[in-house]
C-alpha cells in the first residue's frame, strides 16, 4: 500500500472516530511522522492530504529542510529536544509539541528572544507517569502552564502526551480520557480556554484518542522501517522503545 492510500485508509477511520465523538474529520488535525522517510515521501504525503509534517530527530530534519522536503505543510517537531540542539529547531519548526521540562522550556525562550520571535510549542506532559518518557507530570503541568504563559517569546498552543505501549486493545483510553480532563481543567483555568490542540494518538490508538477528545494525531507514514517495533496486541501499533512513533 502506497502512503497515499495510507492515508485516505487512516482519514476514514479518522473520520469515523471523530463522528462518534460528535465532531467532523475535519475537526482532527493529522500530522505525518516522517522519521525515516525521504523527500519524495515527505511531498507525496503532503500531495496526499496530512496536515503537517513531524520529525523526531534533529538531524533528520536539518537535512531535509535543505532538500525542502516540506514544502507545502508546517514542520512539528515532534521527538525528544535536547537542550543542547535547541537552536537548529526554534524558527524552523512551525510548532514544538515535546517541551517536557522547565528547563527546556526556559531554553526556547532565551532562543526564541536571541531570533527575535515567538515559537509555538506544546507541554508535553508525562500522563503514564513512566521514568523512562519526558513530560511534565500531570499535577506539575499547570505551574508549567502558568509560567510559560509569562513568557514573552514562547506560545503555547496545547498539551501533548504519549501513553504507555498498549498491552490490550483499548488499554490507553483511560490515558487519554486523564489527559483530555487535565486539558480541560488548563485551558479553562490558565489560558481562558484560548489552547487549540491536545495532540495525542499514535499510528496503533490514534481511533481511541480521537474518541476521547485528541484533535491532533501523530502518524507514522512507513510501517516497515528499521528500527520500528511492531505491537502486535495493538493491530499495528509502531513505537520505538521510548515510545514515540
Amino acid at each position: 500500500m502506497t502512503i497515499t492510500e495510507h492515508i485516505a485508509a487512516v482519514r476514514r477511520e479518522m473520520a469515523e472516530a471523530a463522528r462518534e465523538s460528535g465532531r467532523s474529520e475535519r475537526d482532527i488535525f493529522l500530522v505525518g511522522a516522517s522519521k525515516m522517510n525521504d523527500a519524495a515521501a515527505c511531498q507525496e504525503a503532503i500531495a496526499a492530504g496530512v496536515d503537517a509534517l513531524g520529525e523526531n530527530r534533529v538531524q533528520e530534519m536539518t537535512a531535509k529542510l535543505a532538500q525542502n522536503a516540506y514544502d507545502g505543510a508546517p514542520l512539528h517537531f515532534i521527538g525528544h529536544l535536547q537542550r543542547n540542539k535547541v537552536r537548529q529547531v526554534v524558527g524552523k519548526a512551525a510548532l514544538i509539541q515535546s517541551i517536557g521540562s522547565e528547563a527546556l522550556l526556559r531554553e526556547v525562550e532565551k532562543e526564541a528572544a536571541r531570533q527575535q520571535l515567538v515559537q509555538d510549542i506544546l507541554l508535553e506532559v508525562n500522563i503514564g507517569g513512566e521514568e523512562a518518557k519526558s513530560g511534565f507530570a500531570p499535577e506539575e503541568t499547570e505551574a508549567a502552564a502558568v509560567l510559560a504563559r509569562e513568557l514573552p517569546h514562547v506560545r503555547v498552543r496545547g498539551l501533548m502526551t504519549i501513553p504507555p505501549v498498549e498491552t490490550v486493545p483499548h488499554g490507553n483510553l483511560v490515558y487519554f480520557e486523564k489527559m483530555h480532563r487535565l486539558y480541560v481543567d488548563i485551558n479553562g483555568k490558565i489560558y481562558d480556554n484560548e489552547l487549540e490542540y491536545i495532540s495525542m494518538g499514535m499510528s496503533g490508538d490514534f481511533a481511541d484518542a480521537i474518541r476521547a477528545g485528541s484533535n491532533m494525531v501523530r502518524w507514522g507514514l512507513l510501517f516497515s522501517v528499521p528500527g520500528i517495533i511492531p505491537n502486535k496486541e495493538t493491530g499495528g501499533s509502531f513505537h520505538e522503545p521510548d515510545g514515540r512513533i
